[in-house]
Formats: structure tokens, C-alpha cells, sequence
């Protein structure tokens, strides 16, 4: 049967997830009445949740003949460790751009790797229908990115098409018949060139493998590109690193085939296929799998460096072991390099204590993915306030510097401009309107700066405004960044607080918490309205007489707390406090619960 196997590429709800949808559908992949639910490739949890691609998922289609392998990716950077991967699995990519907003940061990122790849694109204008949409100007916005990321004359005379991927619709013209998608099936076929390695069929079996998953019957599954030969289930083949080391030698107990939303075993499979095989106990993402007779391993694509790291440690508090069952040490390390294996844009490694354990990524997103996932299978942990990673270049210490794109209402600009130019040391790129009252500001700022910046960006725009961050490239360390400025309010006490005492601490600051809730001696509580922390007692009751006077005794009305996400208390903590984090929990606390030892650990950091 004739291959193509492409890439469905785009920037955060430009609507990927939802075009792929309807391709599955008006291919026939599901049965007439079939009960699917929206958003069919986005499988796990947090991704429906959030309404995110974090995973790279394939699945199949047949149009005509041809077998089509699409691969839905990632549109956030911080899962760029995906993306890289997958696009050296495919041999054209379908980008996709929302026809209002325009080509974004993420757009940016992902189609970079693609042209540096030398893949050819079809660009495809989505939600031409709203009532905001300028495809015109979003396609000469295309170009101009193409253009500005060095794409040769083949990617720049690239196709586009006009289409609602809500509506399941995709036409050459924008006043096109507007029924079906059948003009980017056809597209696809005519314009991305079959798997080269079709073309290499008679020679030795070889594979890159580019994800690894786990099946709880068939154990480790590698999935990737087929480049040279045939596999038969049963064959005995062996495992190099990217070093040509040999890893391993195993038989091939299964091979998967993606066929519409499931997998499907198959007995052969040949060169250009897009498969999954098991039998492997050592063998991971990036290794060559290969017939016997093969020396020389696949060159794998090289992963851009981790820009941050948090620390992982086990819950010390006087709360641990509530809610959580997994909490040993040992038993998050296990987690972790489990996750490092799977996630090539993740690195751990132990710290000297060996309770704590120095994760680096990516950026915030994927860090707080990672500590989801892993809350809710029952685990309990602190984590630190994250840290940028600085590199030496020449001698000169350099730190991670991202563009950070953001459309704002005209009437909050000079306040975003203000905090990004001043205390956060960015600088301001460009400046253009961006539709009705709106404005679009692109600067390049630290990532240190960008640190705990989301939550009072989204204060300044009264939640308006829209930020996307993507790594740009490295630059010499541009001096200090002022942290958060108020102090914290910090219970004494342990116990369970009382409305009345949190009433009367009302006038102190904000709280983070409500009555009736329990509570430790340095736990944080509340941000105190100066700069300074301030212990507080949030268990003190009203001292009870018998005298009563009339109006005195009402019911104390408390004020709604403030409920941080688990990003936004990552990033609100400082350098001497921690995160509790528990399957029903997100508590903020002082790094030494103890007020001695907190004054004795200030004064060493002063001295």
C-alpha cells in the first residue's frame, strides 16, 4: 500500500487536536454511530483537563489507497523534547495556523525544527469562520516567519488552504464549497513525497526509536520510523545507543501498527512504517534497533539543553503520610529516573543528602505536569522554588533567554511594558497592533525574570491578556532580578484554625487559607501586606463571658482565600520556602519549620 506519513504542527488551541477529530472521521477510521469522545487523541487525564497536547500520539487513516500516518504533536515548548523527536519520523508537516491570531511563539518553535529538517509544509488556515479572522494577513505572516527562519525556495512555495476544523471543513479557496476535507487529503497525497525508505526495503532492518511507552502485557514499547528493511514478529535483533554501543540483543515478541485510534498487531512490517515493537528491557528513546548484521547506529536528533531545575524531596512536614501512600525516597527516585527515560528533555540526579533529588527541564509547564501526574498516583512531596540553569560560554557565564509574545488590551499596555523593561530586565523587540484594541508586544526577557511573572500579568490585564514564552538562545547574565516583595504570614501554632482568629489577622494581609482547616507551626497562611514575615496565630478563639451585648456576636464573615494552582505556588515561593504537595493538598511552608532554626539558617546566609 502507498505511505505518507506526516506531522499535524501548530501553537497552543490552534485547534490540532480537533482537526485530527474529523480527519479520523471522514476517513471512516470510526464506525457509523461509534461513540467517541471529543478531542479523541488527547487520551490522558491532564490533557483533557488542561486542553493541551502534552504526549505525541499517532494514528492512521486510509484515503484512496494510500495509508496516511498522522502524528499529532505538542504545541508548548517546554515539551519540546516531543516534538524534535517526532519530526524526524515523518516526511511532510501540515502547519496549522489560526487565522485571528496569526502565526504565535509555539508556531515558531515547532516549525523551525521542521524546515531545519528540510521538510516541505501545507500550511492550512483554520477558524477562517470567526468573526475576527484575517487569513490574508495571517498567511503573509506565515511567509514572512518562513522567510525569517531560512527556509529554502521548495518550503517557501508552500500550498495553503482555508478551513474550520470545527466544522470539518477545508477548501483551496476561501469561498470554496466548504462540505468535507477531502482538498487536504488529496493535498497531502499530491504533495508529501512517499517514505524515502521505501526505496530500501531489500536492505538490513534498522529503526530509530523515538518514544518509549509502557504496555502492562507486552512491557517497554518503542515507537518510530522504519528506515531500512523488514521485521518479522519473532526476529531476533539488537539495540545500539547514539555511540554505536551495542545495548542489547532480543527477540521481537510484537509488532504494533497505528490503524485509526487503536493499535493493531501485525505479523511483517516494512521500511517507511510508522510501528510499535516489544521485547526489549534496556533499549529507550534515541538507541538504533537493527538486524544483527548492522555496525553502524542512526543518527539521532540532538535535544536542546534543560533551561531550569527544581529540587524533588520527601514531605517532612508534621502532616506527611496523610493522604499520600508513596512518600520513601527511594520510591520518588524510582518515579523520577522512570520519567527521565521516557522524557529525554528531563534529567535528574541525586543530591549529596540523598532525600531530595535536582530535576531539570524545559520550563514551569512541563515541571508542574510532571508533579500533577505524580500527586495523583499517590504521591507526597516538597518541591523548591525552581532555579535557573547558567551555562559558561568563553569563560563568561551566560543564562536561558526567552522571546515572550503577548497580546494585550491598548489600556493595560504601559503597565506590562513597565514590569517587563524595568525590575525583569527585558528588552522590547517589537510593537504592533493586533485587531481591535489590542496590542501585541514581543520582547526577550531572562527566564529568572519570567519566574512567578504569569499570575501578576494576569493581575495587571484583569486576566485579559495572553503570554507565550519560548526559548530564544543564551545571553552573559544581565544582574540581579528582584523577587516577590511582600513577606508571609506564618502560623506559630499547630492545630486547626479558627474563623475568629483569621477575622481579626484579615487587617494583616491576604490569606491562603480557610477555617477549619489543619495547620502546622511554619506553615505559610497568608502574604503579609509589608515586606516582612510576620508569625501569626490563626487557632485563637474568642475568649467566652457571660455577659452578652446585643450586635457584638454576629457570625464572622470571612473573605473568600486566595487558591493557588500548583504552578502558581511553585513559582510565588522563595528561595527559603517549599511547596507541600499531597494527593489533596497544595500547602505553602517555611523551608525550616522551626523560628530558631529559621533565624539561624538567615544569619548564615547573611554572615
Amino acid at each position: 500500500m502507498d505511505l505518507r506519513n506526516i506531522a499535524i504542527i501548530a501553537h497552543v488551541d490552534h485547534g490540532k487536536t480537533t482537526l485530527v477529530d474529523e480527519l479520523l472521521k471522514q476517513s471512516g477510521a470510526f464506525r457509523k454511530g461509534q461513540d467517541v469522545a471529543e478531542r479523541a487523541m488527547d487520551s490522558n487525564d491532564l490533557e483533557r483537563e488542561r486542553g493541551i497536547t502534552i504526549l505525541a500520539k499517532a494514528t492512521s487513516v486510509e484515503w484512496k489507497g494510500t495509508r496516511i500516518n498522522i502524528v499529532d504533536t505538542p504545541g508548548h515548548a517546554d515539551f519540546g523534547g516531543e516534538v524534535e523527536r517526532i519530526l524526524s519520523m515523518v516526511d511532510g508537516v501540515v502547519l496549522l495556523v489560526d487565522a485571528a491570531e496569526g502565526p504565535m511563539p509555539q508556531t515558531k518553535f515547532v516549525t523551525s525544527k521542521a524546515l531545519a529538517l528540510g521538510l516541505r509544509p501545507i500550511v492550512v488556515l483554520n477558524k477562517v469562520d470567526k468573526p475576527d479572522a484575517e487569513p490574508d494577513r495571517a498567511l503573509d505572516e506565515v511567509f514572512d516567519l518562513f522567510a525569517a527562519l531560512d527556509a529554502n525556495e521548495d518550503q517557501l512555495d508552500f500550498p495553503h488552504l482555508y478551513a474550520s476544523g470545527r466544522s470539518g471543513w477545508a477548501d483551496a479557496s476561501i469561498n470554496g464549497p466548504r462540505t468535507d476535507l477531502s482538498a487536504l487529503f488529496d493535498l497531502v497525497v499530491r504533495h508529501v513525497p512517499r517514505p524515502r525508505q521505501q526505496a530500501a526495503k531489500d536492505k538490513d532492518f534498522s529503526m530509530l526509536a523515538t518514544t518509549l511507552s509502557a504496555d502492562p502485557y507486552l512491557g517497554r514499547l518503542l515507537t518510530g520510523r522504519i528506515e531500512s528493511g523488514t521485521l518479522k514478529t519473532g526476529a531476533t535483533v539488537q539495540a545500539m545507543s547514539r555511540m554505536g554501543q551495542k545495548i542489547e540483543q532480543f527477540r521481537v515478541s510484537k509488532i504494533l501498527a497505528f490503524r485509526g485510534l487503536a493499535q493493531q498487531p501485525i505479523d511483517v512490517a516494512s521500511a517507511g512504517d510508522i510501528v510499535s515493537i516489544a521485547g526489549m528491557t534496556k533499549a529507550t528513546v534515541a538507541d538504533t534497533i537493527a538486524a544483527l548484521a548492522v555496525e553502524k547506529a542512526l543518527p539521532a536528533q540532538p535535544i536542546d539543553p534543560p533551561t531550569i531545575s527544581v529540587t524533588f524531596g520527601i514531605n517532612d512536614s508534621p502532616l506527611a503520610g496523610r493522604d499520600g501512600k508513596k512518600v520513601q525516597s527511594r520510591v520518588i527516585r524510582d518515579r523520577l529516573m522512570k520519567e527521565a527515560e521516557t522524557n529525554v528533555a528531563i534529567k535528574v540526579t541525586d543530591t549529596p543528602g540523598g532525600e531530595a533529588f535536582e530535576v531539570a527541564g524545559r520550563g514551569e509547564l512541563q515541571m508542574g505536569v510532571l508533579i500533577e501526574n505524580m500527586r495523583r498516583e499517590g504521591f507526597e512531596l516538597s518541591i523548591s522554588r525552581p532555579q535557573v540553569l547558567m551555562r559558561d560560554i568563553d569563560g563568561v557565564q551566560h543564562e536561558p533567554i526567552e522571546e515572550v509574545t503577548i497580546d494585550v488590551d491598548d489600556d493595560y499596555t504601559g503597565a506590562v511594558i513597565e514590569k517587563l523593561t524595568g525590575p525583569r530586565r527585558g528588552d522590547l523587540s517589537e510593537m504592533k497592533p493586533a485587531g481591535a484594541g489590542k496590542t501585541r508586544i514581543i520582547a526577550q526577557i531572562p527566564s529568572r525574570g519570567l519566574i512567578g511573572y504569569h499570575g501578576e500579568f494576569m493581575t495587571d490585564t484583569r486576566g485579559t491578556g495572553v503570554l507565550n514564552r519560548v526559548f530564544h538562545g543564551w545571553a552573559p547574565y544581565k544582574g540581579a532580578i528582584p523577587g516577590r516583595r511582600a513577606g508571609v504570614l506564618i502560623s506559630m501554632e499547630d492545630g486547626v484554625s479558627v474563623a475568629y482568629a483569621l477575622f481579626n489577622l484579615e487587617d494583616r494581609g491576604q490569606m491562603f487559607i480557610g477555617a477549619q482547616e489543619q495547620l502546622y507551626q511554619g506553615m505559610i497562611i497568608g502574604e503579609h501586606s509589608r515586606e516582612n514575615d510576620l508569625e501569626v496565630n490563626p487557632l485563637k478563639g474568642k475568649k467566652l463571658t457571660n455577659v452578652r451585648a446585643s450586635g457584638t456576636d454576629e457570625a464572622v464573615r470571612l473573605t473568600t482565600p486566595i487558591t493557588m494552582s500548583l504552578e502558581q505556588a511553585i513559582a510565588y515561593i522563595d528561595d527559603d520556602e517549599l511547596v507541600e504537595v499531597t494527593p489533596n493538598a497544595i500547602r505553602l511552608r517555611k523551608r525550616h519549620l522551626d523560628p530558631h532554626e529559621r533565624k539561624r539558617a538567615a544569619r548564615g546566609v547573611t554572615a
